[in-house]
């Protein structure tokens, strides 16, 4: 039996957070004992019974990271850290989760650490610039965390792209997708629920953020030929709706906010569409797909192109291009190619990828 701290800035209903979850599950199923270390106890996710989960900053440390207090918090995380192993012993293997964590667990010299890379490091720091230097500094400290380190990715894009830019110079690298329980998916897509509207619809699953180009999104959907609804999965509702009358289609906006079990939703779907400027492998992509719904991408980096690759490529749309994002939302309600080969599916079995990690020890 191996000890396993899994560790995240937070619960919140985001992609990294459900993937967190969905791996400390299967490593208990498989007889080991995962942990989770949450920094901060913001929770959308319900908590898992059988899993230690351990907070080490309250509600109000959000700036744990910041430049003038991250030595003391790395001294907490440090005493935190040691604490849970006084009670429980020592950790075999330390995964890391997204920039805060990683910047502080990477200070804190706890070992053996792997530091999992969600998200392109490029698109996200020219992102930042956009909101100030400051913000670009704060980011650009996380990323250079890195330096040293053994680094996963979850798609070979990301992989791809820390070695050609060299901004980082890891210790190692190497891609480990991140895991799903096909299973469990299709099980819990035949769940009932009752709020799912009646008759056709699309959707899009995803926080409203400036990332997912909520923007390109509603102006595609105001030109498509189908003027079919669309459901909106996420936790914001208010700023969607916002947005969607910006761009003339609230009226065909049905936005319930964030849903502990996405799955009907996605299976009662006729597409699943995709606008985003960057991702690392979009969990909704793969999981939609898994329910037997199709899907239209924008050919963001990275994972896109990985997923949808075959006939699927047809379905995926150049970045920030309305016309062509509409006209292949159209095509894709029209006919779309068999979903029953993707060829990703086999090596993002959830068995195989725990047993991955595993191998790290």
């Amino acid at each position: 039996m191996k000890r396993i701290a899994i560790a995240i800035d937070s619960l919140a209903g985001g992609g990294a957070e459900k993937i967190v979850l969905t791996l400390a599950a299967e490593l208990k199923r498989l007889g080991h004992a995962p942990h989770l270390l949450v920094l901060t106890p913001h929770c959308e996710y319900q908590l898992p019974a059988d899993i230690p989960v351990h907070f080490c900053f309250d509600e109000s440390q959000k700036q744990s990271d910041s430049i003038w207090r991250v030595s003391r918090s790395v001294e907490e995380v440090k005493r935190w850290v040691s604490e849970i192993e006084a009670e429980y012993g020592l950790f075999d293997l330390f995964l890391s989760n997204l920039d805060k964590t990683n910047l502080l667990f990477t200070q804190a010299n706890l070992s053996p650490l792997f530091c999992i890379v969600h998200n392109s490091i490029e698109e996200e720091l020219k992102r930042q610039l956009k909101l100030g230097p400051l913000a670009y500094f704060n980011m650009l400290r996380a990323k250079k965390s890195l330096n040293g380190q053994h680094l996963v990715t979850v798609s070979k894009g990301i992989e791809r792209e820390i070695i050609a830019c060299q901004r980082i110079s890891p210790q190692s690298i190497r891609t480990i997708y991140n895991p799903f329980d096909l299973k469990d998916i299709r099980g819990r897509a035949d769940e009932l629920n009752q709020a799912i509207p009646d008759g056709d619809f699309i959707i899009h699953v995803g926080r409203v953020a400036k990332q997912k180009r909520h923007d390109i999104l509603f102006a595609a959907l105001a030109k498509m030929k189908h003027q079919l609804p669309l459901v909106l999965l996420c936790s914001n509702p208010k700023k969607a709706m916002k947005l969607a009358k910006k761009y003339g289609v609230a009226d065909r906006i049905i936005c319930p906010g964030f849903q502990a079990n996405p799955f009907p939703w996605i299976k009662k779907a006729r597409l699943l569409a995709l606008s985003s400027d960057y991702e690392g492998l979009p969990t909704v992509l793969l999981e939609s797909l898994i329910c037997g719904t199709p899907v239209v991408s924008t050919d963001c980096p990275h994972g896109p192109n990985e997923i949808l690759t075959g006939p699927l490529a047809d379905f995926l749309s150049p970045r920030r291009d309305v016309d062509q994002l509409s006209e292949k939302m159209d095509a894709a309600l029209g006919d779309y190619p068999n979903m029953e080969d993707i060829a990703l599916f086999e090596h993002i079995e959830i068995e195989k990828i725990a047993k991955t990690y595993l191998a790290l020890i």
